[in-house]
């Protein structure tokens, strides 16, 4: 689905996508450890790479590519992968599922959203 309107808001750091009257933005972070380059999906199922520290990362730019979708250029370098009209439209949809997935996947690894933060966990050692 082709968004009617597409607008970077580069004061709150979001991607506006209009369609028709039903208006997403999608922040730069959930953009960024969501972006369909190989850098982050791999080259194949299970060659994913776990996005960390990207709490800040803000969108500095984007380009159109021809009809099916832009390309998003992200203050940390990153500006690779095609964010196609469906993938975007996917992402607004099931942006709650999506995050979630990402939080768990997060915790699980025992990595942040911040940048320079390694979270410690702490087991309880029995006498």
């Amino acid at each position: 689905m082709t968004p009617t309107k597409v607008k970077l808001l580069r004061q709150s750091a979001e991607l506006e996508l209009s369609y028709g009257d039903t208006t997403f933005r999608l922040d730069a972070e959930f953009l960024r450890v969501h972006s369909p380059s190989a850098e982050v999906r791999g080259h194949g199922a299970g060659n994913e790479k776990l996005q960390t520290g990207k709490r800040h990362v803000q969108l500095q730019d984007l380009e159109a590519v021809g009809n099916y979708g832009i390309k998003l250029v992200f203050d940390d370098g990153h500006d690779s992968g095609i964010y196609t009209w469906a993938l975007l439209y996917e992402l607004c949809k099931n942006h709650d599922q999506y995050w979630g997935k990402y939080l768990t996947a997060l915790e699980q690894a025992g990595q942040s959203r911040d940048p320079d933060v390694q979270p410690l966990k702490f087991h309880p050692v029995s006498d």
